[in-house]
């Protein structure tokens, strides 16, 4: 079957219908775009047809670009993978630049077949780019849907016209939220904006529009003699500020670390200062230097495919029947077990919430109703749905309320007794075959599992704070942990739609031993006198959300100073001292606990905002007289993560090398633009790495030190997609 069809009526008009075989949403491929070419030019043809619609044969319309289609461009372009990329867009430009002049004369603009785009749900992407390209455009009153050009997530740029169409249409300070943030918007919201109509039935509408439409009504506005763009053109006063103040504002943004953004708004300015044809030109060349550009292309990799698979249940052990949750226990109600339980009844699974009293099991639920009460606010959710969501959260001291749950997540006080008590009470309750789970942050899952009666079934399910919020799980298996305890929690991590990755038990497991010692490495600067401005800001410069005192303050300064005494107690001899160490003790004593006590690294102001670097620091910790360069402390901070990632793939703890850099990215906000801590690696090679190593461990220490995986992949210039990436399982 093919992926659009096209049908002719009665009344003149034809219907092309996207609908790809197999699949729940729309993705355009290179079959699909000439497949629309064909029917374009049979349409455009046909004298006894007076106009098109396009629509789709699914309840959305298109969820944008098969993305493996740019790899395709690549491929099939050789020794010349620029070239391919750029004509394969310019292929999509011509196409769409078809649909919008529809056959009219160039030089009156008459005579062209009115071209409608009837959008039953969701338009992104390409998915929007094509009915931007048509005369008008009609989108379902569906309150499910949404409109936008989300491109700019994951490394690239609406490249198949929608960026010069939008800002042309809207001005660029109005498109700005869709083309640099890419911003999702409903129905109602997109009106005049991004679709011209939101009616009840967008087919019916767009073929009434069809029948009556005049030549005036095909024309665009670029198109029209005397066009200005809205908000000023680059050469005008107004224009000129507006993109002065864009620049600032993308380098203020992305730090001058994303490629993608800042080549999106020098195709808008280039653009604007030349025809539109022109523009679409200069458009495809800056989409090209992106997609060229190491970084998109492992953004890509990492934040749509790899996240796309992991999520689609490439880990999940086979041969396992489906696994979703019907019953839920959450044993501790603080801030962790309230928001498992909040994400849980979201997803439409009844919870029971366990504290040691009734007064403390409310308190946690009460966490959902206060979330419930600000979406109603804001219009995200309404009275009823919020009603129903809270009546599936039962909160109890009374463990009888486990009985029939299938998945149990413990997530009490961080002590190995406390937990081996709640375990043995919980399991001498629930039924045999019930999954049991740990949401431990820190605590070996093997260890825990000893007090369970069935450890096949027990494993470590590792929540993110604030829950709601955070997008990454990490599920850890220990020793004795069977394939059904896996398929479970990887099941129960799709239905809450987040995204799971699985990990072998070791302490710390994967995300916490990588952002530790980054962390750790921050403070250590602090103690050898480096500015903490320097710290922060090398670390925001190279795409880190948070610089290392910043997420200390964040996350508790009595928790870091916990965290190193219980692995120093567990680890004994072999403990690392560390200088960060006293720095964190010290600032304990003092009461400088973070944020929670409005001092920590940082000052802060009675409404708990930050003030700047709290400068008694220095009182203990001279500043140096000469400051290390930015690289410097840069390579320090980065090499500290991903050497702990090399560690973790290398001692079998990471089982799949998509999931070190899916897992990095969504669990501590790891340079994005780089694809995660594995993918930087393979940009700046396996070679120069292990020199790096070398250097910075002749300098700092033995923490430095080239693990034996990336000595051997440098002596052998390998990469790490190219030796342990799915197409190379595949081949082997």
């Amino acid at each position: 079957m093919a992926d659009f069809t096209l049908t002719k009526d009665a009344d003149g008009i034809a219907t092309i219908t996207w609908d790809v075989p197999g699949k729940t949403m729309n993705v355009m491929s290179l079959e699909g775009l000439a497949q629309l070419n064909d029917h374009i030019d049979d349409v455009l043809a046909d004298d006894t047809v007076k106009g098109v619609v396009i629509t789709s044969g699914k309840d959305t319309f298109a969820g944008g670009m098969d993305l493996n289609l740019l790899a395709k461009m690549k491929e099939d372009a050789g020794d010349n993978p620029a070239k391919g990329l750029f004509e394969g867009t310019m292929k999509m430009h011509g196409l769409l630049r078809k649909i919008e002049r529809a056959g009219m004369d160039p030089k009156t603009n008459k005579g062209g077949k009115p071209i409608a785009a009837a959008l039953p749900g969701t338009a992104a992407g390409i998915g929007l780019e094509l009915p931007l390209a048509t005369h008008r455009t009609f989108i379902a009153d569906n309150p499910k849907a949404k409109v936008g050009l989300p491109e700019i997530l994951v490394g690239i740029f609406p490249g198949a016209g929608g960026t010069t169409r939008l800002a042309r249409k809207l001005g660029a300070m109005d498109a700005s939220p869709f083309l640099l943030e890419g911003k999702m918007v409903s129905p109602d919201k997109a009106k005049g904006k991004l679709v011209d109509e939101v009616v009840a039935d967008p087919v019916a509408a767009a073929r009434d529009w069809v029948l009556s439409a005049t030549d005036a009504d095909l024309v665009k506005p670029w198109d029209q003699k005397g066009y200005k763009m809205p908000g000023g053109a680059p050469y005008h006063p107004a224009g000129f500020m507006t993109f002065v103040g864009a620049a600032a504002m993308v380098n203020g943004k992305t730090q001058g670390v994303y490629p993608a953004a800042k080549a999106l708004l020098s195709a808008v300015y280039e653009g604007a200062l030349v025809p539109f044809d022109t523009a679409l030109k200069i458009e495809a060349r800056w989409f090209t230097n992106v997609l060229m550009n190491p970084s998109s292309g492992a953004m890509i990799r990492s934040l749509f495919l790899n996240k796309e698979a992991l999520e689609k249940g490439a880990v999940r052990p086979q041969g396992i029947e489906d696994q979703r949750v019907k019953k839920l226990g959450v044993l501790g109600a603080g801030l962790m077990g309230a928001g498992i339980a909040l994400v849980s009844a979201q997803a439409g699974i009844e919870v029971v919430l366990i504290d040691r009293d009734q007064e403390s099991a409310d308190r946690g639920k009460n966490y959902s109703e206060k979330y419930v009460e600000g979406g109603i606010k804001r219009g995200k959710t309404t009275q009823e749905k919020g009603a129903a969501l809270l009546s599936r959260i039962t909160a109890t001291p009374d463990l009888d309320a486990l009985k029939g749950c299938d998945l149990i997540i413990e997530a009490v006080f961080e002590d190995p007794a406390v937990k081996a008590e709640i375990t043995q009470k919980v399991e001498a309750i629930i039924p045999d075959d019930c999954i049991f789970a740990s949401n431990t942050s820190t605590l070996p899952i093997s260890e825990l599992a000893k007090a369970s009666k069935n450890q096949d079934q027990f494993i470590g399910i590792h929540f993110f704070s604030p829950v709601e919020k955070m997008l990454l799980v990490e599920i850890i298996k220990g020793a004795n942990t069977g394939d059904r305890a896996v398929a479970k929690a990887l099941d129960y991590v799709r239905q809450i739609r987040k995204t799971p990755i699985v990990v072998n038990d070791a302490r710390f497991f994967y995300a916490n031993r990588c952002i530790i010692p980054y962390i750790n490495e921050g403070t250590r600067m602090v103690t050898e006198g480096v500015e903490p401005a320097l710290i922060e800001n090398a670390a925001k410069m190279v795409g880190m959300p948070l610089g290392p005192l910043q997420l200390t303050d964040e996350t508790a300064i009595d928790l870091g100073a916990k965290i190193a005494r219980a692995t120093k107690a567990a680890m004994g001899d072999d403990y690392p001292d560390s200088p960060s160490d006293d720095l964190i003790f010290w600032l304990e004593e003092l009461g400088r606990m973070g944020r929670k006590a409005n001092a920590g690294f940082y000052d802060y102001d009675e409404k708990g905002k930050r003030t700047g670097i709290w400068r008694g620091v220095h009182d203990k910790y001279p500043l140096m007289d000469d400051q290390p360069e930015l690289t410097e402390v840069q390579h320090r901070l980065l090499f500290s993560q991903v050497l702990e990632a090399v560690r973790a793939l290398e001692e079998g703890v990471l089982m799949d090398i998509r999931e070190g850099d899916v897992g990095a990215i969504l669990g501590w906000g790891f340079a994005p633009w780089s694809g995660g801590p594995l993918s930087w690696l393979d940009i700046i090679g396996a070679p120069y790495a292990a020199e790096r190593c070398d250097q910075l461990e002749a300098k700092y220490g033995e923490r430095f030190k080239c693990p034996d995986l990336l000595r051997e992949m440098a002596e052998k210039n390998q990469s790490f997609y190219g030796r342990f990436g799915p197409d190379a399982a595949k081949a082997a």
